[in-house]
């Protein structure tokens, strides 16, 4: 069988398997089928290995928590003390930070061992991660199609039974969409309920760190491990842990907003209706709702996460780290230079729409109108939560793309995230699991989504899913057997 968080835990506390053999599982099937995937860009197998060492002592003594001694796949745009982290960009080829994240120490201190670090869209900018400097990762449901991005490396890795576990992150979507085009769940948290200390920055106002696992009751897991309030973070703050999910949602007011359902197919519309009559079998009440706000999103959002791209990326210019072009006649030379060859199309692209939406002239035309759209979608979502508990949508509106296609159809690539961009702009908690498939066999991904820090009631309703078996998800087939 593939083994949940849950039954890992019991599994290595009643000594029935080592850490030790656990990890060295995970590293022989890596070896094995991840050529073929390409989700991890950095491997970090020794270090896994004494990590898995130090957590068969620690739960010796007697001493565990509940991922002491679990692999797990981390996203190449948290930092990691002494590990290559980067960003799946060339400009920051060889960088090796000398801290950790806040997120992947808390793993770290409790020898949960890392096993590399996943692809990426390049700064995470991106929704199929093919502007990664590294390649593509594929999708292990189909290796013709994407994994969706940023954080398709780490859903990939989940999906083919590479890792237990992984995180990413989430600015747009980007552990949703990629955990809904790999058949797998993606949970990102309430804004601030992660520290970012140690993330890599794009949208620094829409960031989240978020895990990708098999189960919902996984991902609450990893999120318990991971949550709470930083002094190194201004933003992040306290929460409480997610208790036992019961599954019981009697009672509890589903949400449906008409604009969530614009535009979709048949196929992916009739998956979300039965999750919602799932729901309804569990004795929820279905609701529905008009946001229109909800339309003017997507410009709302990459309008200000360009804007603050923008601003985040003017460190990148050879001088301090990472990668410096040669062959430069001044310093001005060297840094254009630097960073015309160290950033990839995409990442171009959205720096220069940010400089521009911030330059004199159209900083009120465009920025501050976003922002003034911004609160205008929180209160629509402030108004929808005093009706209902959680609200219910499609994760995206199509399944993953054939590979290369959106080289000619990036439109299409920037419309896939118009049903998770709200969540962030709004800094909401929403987790993303599977709902059925289309006619090519492809997962379909539904989201649930909660008020500011209800993050158990978010999952407690996911979990209601899992339990009326709307969503059922497990590996590709390769994955680690026990």
């Amino acid at each position: 069988m593939t083994a949940t968080l849950k039954q890992l835990s019991r599994l290595l506390r009643d000594k029935e398997i080592s850490s030790v053999q656990l990890t060295r599982k995970y590293i022989e099937v890596i070896e094995n089928r991840d050529p073929q995937i390409n989700s991890y860009v950095t491997r970090c197998f020794d270090e896994a290995l004494l990590a898995a060492e130090r957590a068969d002592k620690m739960i010796a003594r007697g001493e565990a928590a509940p991922l002491t001694g679990i692999p797990f796949a981390l996203k190449d745009n948290i930092c990691t003390d002494g590990i290559e982290t980067t960003c799946c960009s060339k400009i920051l080829s060889g960088f090796k930070p000398y801290y950790d994240a806040t997120a992947y120490k808390k793993l770290k201190d409790i020898c949960a061992p890392l096993l590399g670090k996943t692809n990426m869209d390049e700064f995470a900018m991106g929704s199929t991660s093919e502007t990664s400097c590294f390649g593509a990762p594929k999708n292990p449901r189909d290796l013709n199609r994407v994994t969706g991005g940023s954080s398709g490396g780490s859903a990939a890795a989940v999906a083919a039974g590479l890792a237990p576990f992984a995180l990413g992150s989430d600015t747009g979507g980007s552990v949703r969409q990629p955990a809904a085009f790999c058949g797998v769940v993606g949970f990102k948290p309430t804004y601030g309920a992660v520290s970012r200390y140690g993330l890599i920055a794009y949208g620094s106002s829409l960031d989240q760190i978020g895990a990708i696992a098999l189960s919902v009751e996984d991902a609450a897991i990893v999120f318990n491990a991971v949550k709470g309030e930083d002094e190194r973070d201004m933003t992040s703050r306290k929460c409480p842990d997610i208790g036992e999910l019961t599954g019981d949602i009697k009672g509890m007011k589903v949400g449906v907003v008409s604009e969530f359902f614009e535009g979709l197919s048949p196929e992916i519309k009739g998956a979300v209706e039965r999750a919602l009559k799932g729901l309804e079998s569990c004795g929820a009440t279905i609701c529905e709702y008009s946001a229109p706000s909800l339309k003017s999103a997507l410009p709302v959002y990459y309008i200000i996460a360009c804007a603050e791209a923008s601003s985040n990326l003017g460190r990148y210019d050879g001088i301090r780290y990472g990668f410096r072009a040669q062959n430069y006649s001044s310093v001005d030379d060297m840094i254009i230079k630097t960073r015309t060859q160290g950033f990839g199309k995409e990442v171009q692209k959205r720096i220069m729409l940010g400089t521009y939406v911030l330059s004199g002239g159209y900083l009120d035309a465009y920025y501050k109108k976003a922002c003034l759209l911004r609160e205008s979608i929180k209160e629509d979502f402030n108004e929808l939560f005093e009706r209902c508990d959680i609200l219910v949508a499609p994760t995206a509106p199509n399944t993953a793309f054939p590979l290369g296609y959106t080289q000619n159809n990036a439109v299409e690539m920037y419309l896939s995230d118009m049903c998770t961009v709200p969540v962030n702009i709004a800094g909401l908690p929403a987790v993303s699991l599977p709902c059925g498939s289309d006619k090519s066999g492809l997962p379909i991904g539904v989201q649930i989504i909660g008020s500011p820090f209800n993050d158990s009631t978010t999952l407690n309703a996911a979990h209601a899913l899992e339990l009326c078996g709307v969503s059922k998800c497990k590996p590709e087939k390769g994955g680690v057997e026990l």
